[in-house]
């Protein structure tokens, strides 16, 4: 298993974390990743990350749902089971309604669940790689992967502190 080596800078205030992503997205510097310890307004606009397509996986396991729903009971009253009692109708759409409701909940919560942690590489027993402890806390931290290329790590760093970074230190996983 190859290690990753990481070039961190530590930051104690979300404005001057901020500003540090703006100058450096200016400067076509590629981060890596930047941690918080709370949602910080504007990050992704900052970082000009791409919007993410999970409101479509998610619309889209709902409709697989409903049409399961659907199709399953149409199958049981009009070819497994078809009898006819007390005038009921073959076609019972509004009696339906709210089983196909539950199975579309039912199937975009556990799709969207399973997508996540696959988009996010989480899995039964993975070790957590943690940049800092202090992350969860009160600190702020931008990363550099230094893993393939680690010969601009000097000019990173003097940006990170020029930046108003607190400490920098490089973390090997």
């Amino acid at each position: 298993m190859s290690t990753k080596k990481y070039l961190v800078g530590l930051f104690d205030d979300d404005h001057t974390l901020l500003h540090a992503i703006e100058n450096a997205v200016e400067q076509n510097m590629e981060m890596s990743d930047v941690y918080t310890p709370f949602p910080v307004h504007g990050i992704e606009d900052k970082m000009k990350m791409r919007r993410t397509k999970l409101h479509t996986a998610g619309f889209i396991f709902g409709l697989t749902g409903t049409i399961t729903a659907f199709s399953l009971m149409a199958f049981a009253n009009a070819v497994n089971y078809p009898i006819n009692f007390g005038g009921k109708p073959v076609f019972a759409l509004p009696a339906w309604i709210p089983i196909m409701f539950e199975f579309t909940v039912l199937f975009s919560g556990v799709g969207m669940v399973l997508t996540f942690y696959y988009l996010n590489n989480l899995y039964p027993g993975k070790k957590p790689e943690i940049i800092d402890p202090r992350l969860t806390d009160d600190m702020f931290a931008i990363t550099f992967d230094m893993t393939k290329d680690s010969s601009n790590k000097s000019n990173l760093s003097e940006f990170l502190k020029k930046e108003g970074a607190v400490e920098v230190f490089e973390k090997e996983f």
